[in-house]
This record gives C-alpha cells, structure tokens and sequence, in this order.
C-alpha cells in the first residue's frame, strides 16, 4: 500500500512535468531508448482449442532494448499525432498514434518514458492525452502491440483498462529472447 506522504510527493514530482502535442521538430523527432526489465513472462501455450496467456516467473530478470525506430522527417499524417511530455525542455516521455478510419480504431505505435521518469503516472498521463484524441478522431476503440516478456508494460495496460485481443507467435521469432510473443491489447472507449 502506498502512503499518503508517497503519493503526495510523487504528485508533486508528475505536477513539474507538463504535457502538450509534439509542436517542433525537436519534440517531433526526440527518441527515447525502448527499453524494459522483467522478472516475469506472459506465456503464450497453444493448443487446439486456441490460447492461454499467463504469467510466469522467470529464472533471471531479462533485459530488452529496442533499436531505434526513429520518425523520419515529414512521415505523419493527418491522422498520426504525438503527445509529449516535458520537464523543463526536456522530452522525458511519448505516446505516438495512428487513426485508422476505416475501423475506427487508434493505434498506439510507440509509447516511452525515460528510464528515471518512469513509475511517476507519465505513460498514464500520456496515454489519457491519446485517449482524448480517440475520442475526438471518433475512434470506438484503442490497439496497441506488447511483446510477452514485457510485464511491467502489460500489467499497467491492464490497470489503464487494456485487455487481451491477440498474438503472434512469429513477430519476434529473430529476436531475443527465444520464446517472445506479440500480444495484442485494445480498449473500448465508452
């Protein structure tokens, strides 16, 4: 349980940070390193009757970093906006998305918080700002792809109302770790 000091001095910290759509070139192309440890791992088993997901403990904690996927100048569209947030000038953390209309769905194709402003309600903050703009593009509902050894990411996704949609059992089958599954994740907007 955290205290009513802890959570008070945490608010404090997250009222320094301020949040905005990307306006610069600066913000529009800052890169913030994917990266993530985990003690545990959503097993995918298969069988014929489809799928089971559940946690389990890892032997040693696992150590991921993504490779820069950086935007390249002029990529976005109408439909793509990014949502930062600031301490200072400092770009300490985003959320990139993607409307499809078609489906009415928003994607969320990238999301990152700066190793030391993690755990500080920033990627919640930044994930409330990509709700709004689904609601205001019309979407019914959110998406976003989360490998199975990240669970950190994928328990605060559940926390924020995210839910299991799908995999893929051959996204990451040249990466490392062996084993790696694509989880898909969506949220209904109301």
């Amino acid at each position: 349980m955290i205290s009513p000091d802890r959570r008070a001095a945490e608010h404090e910290e997250a009222e320094t940070i301020t949040y905005r759509v990307a306006e610069s070139e600066r913000d529009k192309s800052a890169v913030i390193a994917g990266e993530f440890s985990s003690d545990t791992v959503f097993e995918v088993v298969g069988s014929e009757g489809g799928f089971t997901i559940r946690p389990a403990r890892l032997d040693r904690p696992v150590h991921k970093v993504f490779p820069d996927d950086e935007p390249e100048a002029g990529e976005t569209s109408e439909g793509e906006r990014r949502f930062v947030a600031l301490d200072g000038e400092l770009v300490c953390g985003y959320v990139d998305t993607g409307y499809e209309p078609w489906n009415q769905r928003l994607i969320i194709a990238d999301i990152e918080v700066a190793g030391p402003y993690q755990g500080r309600g920033i990627g919640r903050t930044l994930m409330n700002h990509a709700i709004d703009w689904a609601r205001e593009c019309g979407a019914g509902h959110m998406w976003l792809e989360v490998t199975s050894i990240n669970a950190p990411a994928i328990r605060a996704y559940q926390r924020m109302g995210f839910t299991f949609c799908g995999l893929d059992t051959s996204l990451y089958s040249a990466t490392e770790p062996e084993g790696e599954t694509a989880l898909y994740m969506s949220f209904f907007l109301d």
